[in-house]
């Protein structure tokens, strides 16, 4: 199993739905990871995903 780096862009599922985003951090079980702008408040929608959970689309 390949570990992303910061930078790199993931794809991950939340709630059976597919996205795609950018790791802006690394912990030992997973990694933090921005995909996106909310809609009510424009700020960035970020989460964490264990790294059995992604699969890295692009290495920076």
């Amino acid at each position: 199993m390949d570990i992303a780096k910061i930078g790199d862009v993931i794809s991950f599922k939340r709630e059976d739905i597919s996205h795609e985003g950018v790791v802006t951090g690394i912990r030992d079980n997973s990694v933090m990871v921005q995909y996106g702008r909310s809609k009510e408040k424009d700020e960035p929608l970020k989460t964490v995903v264990n790294h059995k959970n992604y699969k890295i689309i692009s290495s920076s």
